[in-house]
């Protein structure tokens, strides 16, 4: 293969051990080949990193594994021209499995200029990716222990949510605090209600009659004291965001002046994509890279499944490659 880059690396990472491979010239032989292991610890990689410099490596390329690719990304990132490529178009010659040959099959193409890097945003954005990833996984914590709120109040036969349009409105939340603090009257439970449930007074004392008991107490104790716990964690979280948002409030603006786009959902793409849009040749690329676009599957004149590819949720580590 005619040599692109003149001295490039590729590393193979692991969780505790990084196999790094370098390709070199070496007067008419056709090119040197140097294989070096080091820990993935701070000082492991900085040992990398000084061996890399000694090397004199101009571009660095690594598979997208899990997320232990993230540390070293960090050390190198300053240095050196780095390559983040997907494991599934550098698949090699099944039967020639091992750390160092992955290493030298990457460096191989990674030589030869076949390989195509990942999209990584820049540090601010990763940053801001962090946390709206978090507070998604939050979010979605909080409407699974909402829905074992419901399934225990199955369990009761307490049918408030039959009645009330939201049980942890201000009137079902008084209603459930006062059963977990043993007041089981449907009387007394029904007088908590505010506003407009008022007027369902009657079938809130049929919805409220059940069977709870101490257990059903405990378990509804522990789910809202999780619930109030995860909405203190998002309501600090959407404040960091805001905060890491600030500089680009006007990029915010403008994409809630899409219809549909409202400000939870801006501040998610602005962290996933960031500001800069050079790197999608197309608005098509940027939705392939998504997952958004439909494959092509034909064979023999008849068209198959065109399903899109699962794209990375906004709570996953992972990195996708644009297409």
């Amino acid at each position: 293969m005619e040599v692109i880059v003149e001295r490039a690396a590729a590393l193979d990472v692991h969780k505790a051990q990084v196999t790094a491979c370098v390709r070199t010239p070496a007067g008419g032989q056709g090119g040197a080949q140097e294989v070096a292991e080091f820990r993935t610890t701070v000082h492991g990689l900085l040992t990398l990193r000084d061996w890399l410099h000694a090397q004199q490596v101009s571009q660095v390329a690594m598979e997208a594994t899990g997320v232990y690719w993230k540390p070293v990304w960090a050390i190198l990132e300053d240095d050196f021209e780095l390559l983040l490529v997907n494991a599934r178009h550098v698949k090699q010659v099944p039967g020639r499995k091992t750390d160092v040959c992955d290493a030298a099959w990457l460096c191989q193409l990674l030589e030869a200029g076949l390989l195509r890097a990942s999209f990584v945003p820049p540090k601010p954005i990763r940053a801001l990716r962090n946390l709206t990833r978090y507070r998604k996984a939050q979010i979605r914590e909080r409407s699974r222990e909402a829905n074992r709120l419901h399934k225990v109040l199955e369990d009761t036969g307490i049918k408030l949510d039959c009645v009330a349009t939201d049980i942890l409105g201000v009137s079902g939340r008084a209603m459930l605090d006062a059963l977990v603090a043993g007041t089981t009257d449907p009387e007394l439970l029904a007088d908590l209600a505010r506003g407009r449930l008022r007027a369902k007074l009657p079938a809130l004392r049929e919805a409220l009659e059940g069977r709870f008991d101490e257990q059903h107490a405990l378990l509804v104790g522990a789910i809202l004291a999780h619930l109030d716990f995860l909405d203190e964690q998002i309501e600090l979280l959407c404040g960091a965001i805001g905060e890491a948002l600030a500089p680009l409030a006007a990029a915010v603006e403008l994409l809630c002046s899409i219809p549909g786009v409202q400000r939870r959902s801006a501040e998610n793409l602005l962290a996933e994509i960031g500001l800069e849009m050079s790197r999608f040749p197309s608005a098509g690329h940027l939705a392939s890279w998504a997952g958004q676009c439909p494959g092509n599957h034909e064979s023999a004149g008849k068209r198959r499944s065109g399903r899109t590819r699962k794209g990375s949720t906004c709570s996953s580590p992972s990195v996708r490659c644009d297409e």
